[in-house]
């Protein structure tokens, strides 16, 4: 066999392990070890090969990491399996352009010398690229994203410094080093000292306590109802719903905030307000305890229509959904979309974002910043209102991916938004993981899947503010965009050979 296939072999295993880096699997290193080896495919090789390893390595990693999609497709969309392993298969390949296109780049403005600068231009193509995937193109997508499996390796305390890209890019240069240790004999001493150096720092940077304790602790009850998600939404299930979640609340009005899933009412707020809101939150002023629930909103017109969060009780509130989830929330490129998934008899929700100007919430007495579902796959969200906020909720449901990895990754997700901004986050699922993380993004207590069942906790509220919640993505960004187009002016005046 050519080199060349051993090299397109490689690449896709290596997208298979940079996939077990992550939750549940949890190999943290195999990440490094899967940049490494895609790092090297580039290496000797033409932009149109490195391309299709790229892309290959992408189909490894978004074909076991992102799986679940055919979960939610099939057993909750209601395609068949025919048309839902098409749309599975139409996902896995378009996120893998993503991964191909920083081969492509990496290769095309890489130069003939070999000096301590060509160390940089991998990485710094990778997360340029993970940073437009996660967040410009279809609302942004950050699955799989480079820092997420550093949770608990010592990089992780570059986190609340530079968060998740920051923290990405210095896996993907110590990849990027190792690569280039393996191919020149040249500043090994340098480039080693460098990488150990990296890694200590990070490590020390754990000791430092970014945020402080403002108040005593608060009593927390998390509800996880357990309604799947064929039964959620069936007329004859919803009393029987919320009575379930009444009950579990009634048991444990001694806590001081008591939180909902998302949608966990089945049913609009104009439906259900007179009749079953307002004698809860009634009922909840008279124990002094703040209510969070969830449920869908009509505003002025029946066409609008958002995902919502209210607070009952002493504390009224209301949040809107601002980042909607593409073709689960709303419909990208239509009419095509639109046009398509009719035709496979495939039938999603169609909400309206909520205003970017939105009020932070009050429960136990303190504000708290609020993401619903998808939204705490983004850094930027979980820093809006911030140095008010003395915790985060996030309310989800996960119940649309069955007993598969994505609730695991969605959990190490929220856990990376907890030590950003050096807060406590409550996590409130339908079918799990409900859980509660600390401020350093360690699991301090969470409920098993598919149980109905709630989490009590006492978390202490919060305040200061960690360099990324000062900052948020922008600064790294904005470096990496320099050295990008320092590097295109270097590479010009140094053309490569191939």
């Amino acid at each position: 066999m050519k080199a060349n296939n051993y090299w397109d072999i490689i690449s896709v295993l290596a997208g298979i392990l940079f996939a077990l880096a992550f939750a549940p699997f949890d190999y943290p290193y195999l990440a490094l070890l899967a940049l490494s080896l895609l790092f090297a495919s580039w290496q000797n090789t033409t932009s149109k090969r490195a391309l299709l390893r790229g892309y290959l390595f992408g189909l490894g990693s978004f074909g076991l990491g992102v799986s679940w999609v055919y979960i939610s497709i099939h057993d909750f969309g209601g395609a068949n399996w025919l048309n839902s392993s098409l749309l599975t298969g139409l996902f896995f390949g378009f996120w893998a352009l993503f991964p191909a296109l920083a081969g492509y780049l990496s290769v095309k403005i890489r130069t003939n010398n070999k000096a301590l600068v060509s160390v940089l231009v991998i990485p710094v193509v990778w997360l340029l690229v993970e940073y437009f995937r996660g967040n410009c193109l279809l609302n942004g997508f950050p699955w799989l994203q480079t820092a997420y499996p550093q949770l608990n390796t010592p990089l992780a305390g570059y986190i609340p410094i530079v968060g998740v890209y920051g923290t990405g890019f210095l896996v993907a240069l110590t990849a990027s080093i190792i690569t280039y240790l393996l191919q020149v004999q040249r500043h090994q001493l340098l480039l080693i000292t460098l990488i150990i150096s990296l890694w200590v720092t990070g490590s020390l940077l754990q000791t430092i306590k970014w945020t402080h304790i403002i108040g005593k602790p608060i009593q927390v009850s998390l509800i996880q109802g357990n309604i799947t998600q064929d039964q959620k939404w069936r007329p004859e299930n919803k009393l029987k719903t919320l009575q379930i979640y009444k009950e579990l609340t009634e048991a444990h009005w001694d806590s001081a905030v008591i939180i909902w899933p998302e949608t966990s009412i089945p049913a609009y707020l104009s439906e259900v307000n007179d009749w079953f809101l307002i004698p809860l939150s009634n009922a909840a002023k008279q124990h002094n305890t703040d209510l969070i629930v969830s449920l869908p909103m009509l505003g002025i017109s029946k066409e609008d229509k958002y995902n919502a969060v209210m607070t009952l009780g002493k504390e009224a509130g209301r949040y809107q959904k601002k980042h909607l989830l593409p073709f689960g929330e709303f419909l990208p490129w239509q009419p095509v979309s639109g046009f398509i998934l009719n035709s496979l008899a495939i039938k999603l929700g169609n909400f309206k974002p909520g205003s970017d100007e939105q009020p932070l919430m009050k429960a136990g007495g303190y504000p708290f910043i609020t993401t619903i579902c998808y939204e705490d796959a983004f850094g930027d969200l979980g820093i809006i209102g911030v140095r008010e906020a003395a915790y985060l909720v996030n309310v989800t449901n996960d119940g649309w991916f069955g007993n598969s990895i994505e609730p695991h990754q969605h959990l190490q997700m929220a856990r990376m938004r907890a030590l950003e901004v050096g807060r406590f986050m409550l996590r409130a699922t339908n079918t799990g993981i409900t859980a509660v993380i600390g401020p350093e993004g360690n699991i301090i207590k969470q409920a098993p899947l598919f149980t109905t069942t709630v989490l009590n906790e006492a978390i202490i509220p919060m305040a200061g503010m960690t360099p990324y919640a000062r900052w948020g993505d922008m600064p790294v960004i904005y470096g990496l965009l320099v050295l990008f187009f320092s590097l295109i002016v270097y590479a010009y005046k140094q053309p490569y050979s191939i």
